[in-house]
């Protein structure tokens, strides 16, 4: 029988240099593997594990026009809600913002990952907030509270409010202009400019005077903005009791038909620019301004606060009666004693001024 011939010593040679390159080959196969799902792992993690902790509260950045990558990185991490600062930068970077920074008002969302809210940066996906006005007497108050609404620059409000040339291309001189702002709450951005704002308050303006609201005022002689003024009035009157303000309203619409002196305190304590007056005096009255309705015929020039709708709608809906006075109860109940006559106004009103002394409220 023929005996099976051996390898050759270059054949087995061949054999183990072709095994060991396998080997080599399936090490780096499998170390090729594991760095791929260690990566894929880490991207994931960066990309889609939650990033962002507020704690329950809520947060929000603040980005200026033209503001650099830099500050608004350093403004997002002194909110204290990301929790892996590098991380956030590395996504950032690879999606990146640091060339489609835009300014506006972002909200950090609790639970957030880095991708969402690199998304919401670069989209410009705003939080918009929410203004409202409640106790505004004075331009300079209405002016702070809105630079401080938005990103403007100092003294701008202010600067639009006392310009009798923009005030008047609104419709408005520079006293009534306050009237152009109805009471509500609105839905703004951080980032609108100052004019934008003004705009979008005149479209809110000639969305609350509908015809309804029109054919009434045009019924009781006044135009929109004594409406207002009226309703400043009698907001300041009576703030504590709505259901009285029709019948107040009343009071100062027959004295106006009668070209009666409204003789209203609160206008005396706007003239004379003391808030803290809990009781009129002489002296008070003495105050020389167009304000003082005690010593001029007619409305103020303007309002003497921003009047709620309420307020509004009450001049608007005014009681019909006979009244010509009114002073506050001398039980503080917040409700008034009304009367046709000043002889009966007189003695309601000794009652109450003999309450205030009671109390101590000399002034």
């Amino acid at each position: 029988m023929a005996t099976p011939s051996q390898p050759t010593p270059n054949i087995i040679e061949r054999r183990d240099k072709a095994l060991k390159r396998r080997k080599r080959i399936g090490t780096v196969v499998a170390l090729a593997g594991v760095l791929f799902v260690s990566f894929s792992y880490y991207f994931y993690q960066v990309f889609y594990t939650a990033n962002v902790d507020t704690n329950g509260r809520p947060t929000y950045v603040l980005i200026r026009r033209g503001e650099p990558y830099k500050a608004v990185l350093d403004s997002i991490y002194a909110s204290g809600a990301i929790v892996d600062k590098l991380s956030f930068a590395f996504v950032a970077k690879l999606m990146k913002y640091p060339e489609l920074v835009k300014p506006g008002r972002y909200e950090l969302k609790d639970g957030y990952t880095n991708r969402q809210l690199v998304s919401d940066l670069r989209a410009g996906r705003q939080s918009p907030l929410k203004l409202t006005f409640q106790n505004i007497r004075l331009r300079k108050d209405l002016a702070l509270k809105l630079s401080h609404t938005i990103d403007s620059r100092p003294g701008q409000f202010d600067s639009l409010l006392s310009s009798p040339s923009y005030t008047k291309s609104l419709g408005f001189d520079t006293t009534t202009i306050l009237t152009m702002f109805i009471p509500n709450t609105y839905e703004l951005y951080w980032n609108s400019s100052a004019d934008n704002l003004m705009q979008r308050m005149k479209k809110e303006y000639e969305k609350f005077w509908t015809p309804a609201r029109d054919a009434k005022r045009q019924k009781l002689g006044l135009t929109r903005a004594q409406v207002s003024t009226l309703a400043s009035i009698v907001e300041a009157e009576q703030q504590q009791h709505a259901d009285e303000r029709p019948r107040v309203a009343g009071v100062y619409l027959n004295r106006l038909q009668r070209g009666m002196k409204l003789q209203a305190d609160p206008t005396v304590v706007y003239a004379n620019g003391d808030f803290g007056i809990k009781r009129v005096l002489n002296v008070h009255l003495q105050k020389d301004s167009p304000y003082n309705t005690y010593k001029y015929n007619g409305l103020p020039p303007g309002p003497i606060n921003l009047p709620s709708i309420a307020s509004i709608d009450a001049v608007l809906n005014p009681e019909d009666h006979n009244y010509l006075y009114f002073c506050a109860k001398e039980d503080f109940s917040g409700y008034h004693a009304f009367a046709t006559n000043e002889a009966a106004h007189l003695v309601n009103a000794r009652r109450y001024q003999a309450a205030l002394t009671r109390s101590g409220i000399m002034k």
